[in-house]
């Protein structure tokens, strides 16, 4: 009762009328970026952060709430009538959706997916709001040296989900290490990395770092691989409304694929990409239509893993909001967001920010609705966004992402950071490296650090403190198991596929 009393409290913040219109604004544009191949939620979110410097803070995580969720309904239109995925996400959607556009079921798919996408939106807002206060109650029984143990688990866990493998995440998040300690350690009054920059003293702003590495970095490589000629868009035939037979076919998947996705994308080493995998495959097991999968286009392929993707979008909010742990690119840059206002996530931020928190999940129960209306009914005008010319959109990217960074202190040195950091966003994407891990390092490597310290300090230097207690040790087990369980296994399979006498690495 307590959990549906705070609700309805969130929904006197949400529906007061400057709130209603950040989060109207929030899922138009997150639709908009969620058509456009190549953008997504994590570069729209960057490019948008400066004006946490000039909006109320109910307001501006309404917009970014919007633009996460709009971004996840988007993204589906371009898999399904382009065949070319936004994000790993909606690969999957891309597989059957697009058969089906080809074959005229189109806007049968669209429909689907835009309706499952709402239902697990709706059931993953749902896990949010009443499992949030009890991730809450475990995480007040952590002292110094479990938070410590939970940061390596997580560390490990996103780097190695986030990267095409551990080692390049794991590089990833150092870098990001070294960013978060550059300037004055706040305990010893020392300045560190700063290499005689006066302007370095204050550190790395987290959110020029985003800005760089999502906004700049993102578009410099989409329009370095922008490939002369133009993508076949498949048009639209027949009605966008299912038919009996159709609904009959995707209720059941929607309601799999969002009880797939929440769970995992709640857990510290979440995303999007397995539920939709499993939901996926699950799918293709349990469908007496078996024949249509990857020739006309089964609409469970459709149905279960974008219902899957929205409700493991739901689900990492848990982890970051309730611990204070961005387990996918757009949270990490969500947490900066916080951090500018002074917020840290974490296990008090429902009783201290409750109306911050509660409102901003009144307002993706608001969200959802909204979604769905704008989606159908205006897929025209979702459509006609694929045809705007690459080169005016990286453009204008670059533009407001200089402009915005540059209103945040007037400072040159931010704008030579910015694009530093662009160019090695650029880079990192050119060779597969992941960008997010840098950004969770910059956020949580100085909050790891502060942790160790104060364990240490309360322990007078014993080590043993992180083993002796329970809950630390069972975290450094599993992130000890997270780093060598997938060695084991590739060694497992080596020498099940080439004989005991193989050594994996060899020709």
């Amino acid at each position: 009762m307590d959990t549906l009393s705070q609700l309805g409290n969130g929904f006197a913040v949400a529906f007061t009328p400057i709130n209603l219109m950040w989060c109207l604004v929030g899922t138009t544009l997150g639709t908009a970026i969620g058509v456009l191949p190549g953008l997504g939620p994590a570069l729209t979110i960057a490019l948008l952060l400066p004006i946490t410097y000039q909006v109320a803070p109910e307001a501006s995580f309404i917009l970014f709430a919007g633009i996460y969720y709009g971004a996840m309904y988007g993204g589906s239109t371009t898999s399904i009538l382009l065949n070319t995925p936004g994000e790993s996400a909606t690969i999957v959607t891309a597989l059957e959706g697009n058969k089906m556009a080809r074959s005229g079921r189109g806007g049968a798919a669209l429909a689907t997916s835009a309706i499952g996408s709402f239902v697990a939106g709706i059931i993953g807002t749902a896990g949010i709001a009443f499992l949030a206060p009890v991730v809450v109650g475990f995480a007040l029984a952590f002292g110094p040296a479990e938070y410590f143990s939970l940061m390596v688990l997580a560390f490990i866990m996103v780097s190695a989900v986030l990267g095409s493998s551990s080692v390049r995440g794991l590089t990833s998040l150092f870098v990001g290490f070294f960013l978060g300690m550059i300037g004055v350690d706040l305990q010893t009054g020392q300045p560190r990395f700063t290499f005689g920059t006066p302007e370095l003293l204050d550190g790395v702003d987290v959110i020029i770092a985003a800005v760089g590495l999502f906004a700049v970095g993102e578009t410099l490589y989409v329009a370095s691989r922008r490939y002369a000629g133009k993508d076949e868009i498949v048009p639209l035939k027949g009605s966008l409304y299912m038919t009996a037979a159709e609904w009959g076919r995707s209720w059941k998947a929607w309601i799999r694929g969002a009880f797939i996705g929440f769970p995992i994308g709640a857990l510290p080493a979440g995303g999007a990409e397995i539920p939709t995998f499993l939901s996926y495959a699950i799918e293709k097991k349990l469908s007496k239509h078996k024949e249509e999968f990857g020739t006309t286009g089964a609409i469970e392929g459709v149905a279960g893993p974008e219902a899957a993707n929205n409700a493991s979008a739901a689900g990492v909010l848990v982890p970051m909001l309730t611990l204070g742990l961005p387990t996918s690119a757009t949270a990490a840059i969500m947490l900066s967001a916080f951090q500018s206002y002074g917020i840290n996530p974490g296990p008090l931020l429902l009783t201290t920010q409750a109306s911050l928190v509660w409102g901003l999940i009144a307002s993706l129960f608001i969200a959802n609705v909204i979604l769905v209306i704008l989606n159908l009914p205006l897929i025209g005008l979702w459509v006609r966004l694929l045809k705007i010319p690459a080169p005016q959109l990286y453009a204008g990217i670059l533009v407001f992402a200089t402009v915005g960074t540059y209103g945040i202190s007037q400072s040159p040195m931010d704008l030579v950071i910015l694009y530093l950091l662009g160019a090695a966003g650029f880079l990192m994407r050119r060779f597969d490296f992941p960008t997010a891990p840098i950004i969770i390092g910059m956020i949580l490597g100085p909050m790891a650090e502060t942790q160790f310290r104060r364990a240490m300090t309360i322990s007078n230097g014993d080590w043993s403190v992180f083993y002796t207690h329970p809950l630390s040790l069972t975290l450094l087990s599993l992130a000890l198991l997270g780093l060598l369980a997938p060695r084991i296994y590739s060694y497992i399979q080596h020498r099940r596929v080439r004989g005991p006498e193989h050594v994996p690495g060899d020709a």
